[in-house]
């Protein structure tokens, strides 16, 4: 049974960003606070601030409002774009070369620092420098089967380590000294500072995308064999159970207590609390699916997409009055995380009640008595 998790709201509609260029296509989105930029394939990126707004009526809307947009010469796609807001920085990847520019004008940075020989790249969210103004960023290397670190500081980038791995890598997540990898057939992680190496489980990168996502400190989510969205920590175990995603997941998302979803058709969204599907929304030709500080945005080719969450508390009332009790309460507690201590404690009494209520209509006396206590 559904759920009302999240409502989809258009964010920057086609007309904004390319006219009447049919051949414009959006390859890569990075957003961070109200700063939403987009990398195309004709090497253009554009820079955008986001307005949220909330009518009378509750009801959410975003306005986007043009900052600029910069070619960067050449006739290759913009393949990835990472905002380092500390440094006012955008990393920018194309041409397999990491370029520095600055987030409010769009220009490189002075001294020409850059990564080159990048395929892919991603930032480390729980850095082991400790240097407030220097990122870490993690690289697959056009050098076969080769990882490589950097510090990338205001402007310049300094090469910290280089690992090889034992079969070519196609997409890497990072948790502190831990890389958890997708390998030709399988998933590992890797502690670059030990080179110690733990193999997680096999998967064919030749027949589906592989999905690693950093979710939480030492915790990733990967798509697995068999259409599973597999959890995993940096000691190879899983501590949640497995969700059920369709078999050609393209992208996923976090946004607590829910697992987004995307593939060739639809938004779906599973609860990490009980691994039930609670939403489906009919998406067509998305390809980017991704979370930004709790925001998830998805784009297709020619537009960009926020999925705006429901508050909990409503989500919570909406399957009481569905009489869904037991999903109701797994909610309530797991929303404790996103709460304040003393509101989340009037909420939890009230729905205990409301909940005993329902159980005591059904004549589940013993239920209802549990809850009442």
């Amino acid at each position: 049974m559904s759920v009302k998790a999240f409502k989809l709201v258009s964010a920057v509609e086609r007309e904004m960003l390319m006219g009447d260029k049919n051949y414009i296509n959006i390859e890569c989105i990075e957003c961070c606070g109200k700063n939403l930029y987009i990398g195309t394939n004709d090497c253009f990126i554009y820079h955008f601030l986001l307005d949220e707004k909330i009518s009378t009526a509750g009801k959410i809307t975003f306005a986007a409002t043009k900052q600029l947009h910069k070619y960067l010469g050449l006739k290759k796609p913009v393949s990835e774009l990472k905002a380092a807001s500390a440094l006012t920085r955008l990393l920018v990847l194309c041409d397999n070369t990491i370029t520095l520019v600055n987030m409010i004008n769009l220009e490189p940075v002075p001294t020409g620092a850059r990564i080159k020989g990048a395929v892919t790249f991603t930032l480390n969210e729980n850095p082991v420098s400790g240097d407030p103004f220097c990122v870490e960023v993690c690289i697959i290397s056009v050098k076969r089967r080769t990882i490589q670190m950097f510090m990338v500081f205001e402007d310049r980038v300094q090469i910290v380590k280089e690992v090889f791995t034992p079969e070519q890598p196609c997409a890497v997540a990072v948790d502190g000294y831990y890389l958890c990898l997708a390998l030709t057939t399988q998933y590992i992680i890797l502690n670059y500072n030990t080179g110690v190496s733990q193999d997680l489980f096999p998967y064919c990168s030749d027949e589906k995308r592989p999905i690693v996502k950093r979710i939480g400190r030492q915790e990733f989510l990967l798509a697995g064999p068999g259409g599973l969205g597999m959890f995993a920590t940096v000691d190879g175990i899983s501590q949640r159970a497995p969700v059920h995603w369709s078999e050609n997941v393209i992208g996923a998302a976090l946004c607590f207590p829910y697992v987004v979803a995307l593939d060739d058709e639809f938004i779906t969204v599973h609860s990490m609390l009980d691994q039930q599907q609670k939403q489906t929304l009919p998406f067509k030709e998305g390809h980017i699916l991704q979370d930004f500080e709790g925001k998830v945005i998805v784009a297709t080719n020619k537009g960009v997409y926020i999925l705006v969450p429901l508050p909990l508390e409503k989500q919570i009332q909406d399957l009481l009055a569905s009489h869904r009790v037991e999903e109701a309460l797994v909610l309530a507690k797991g929303a404790r995380r996103n709460i304040p201590k003393e509101k989340f404690q009037v909420m939890y009494k009230r729905i205990l009640q409301q909940a005993g209520f329902i159980q005591f209509a059904q004549l589940q006396f013993l239920e209802a008595k549990e809850l009442f206590r």
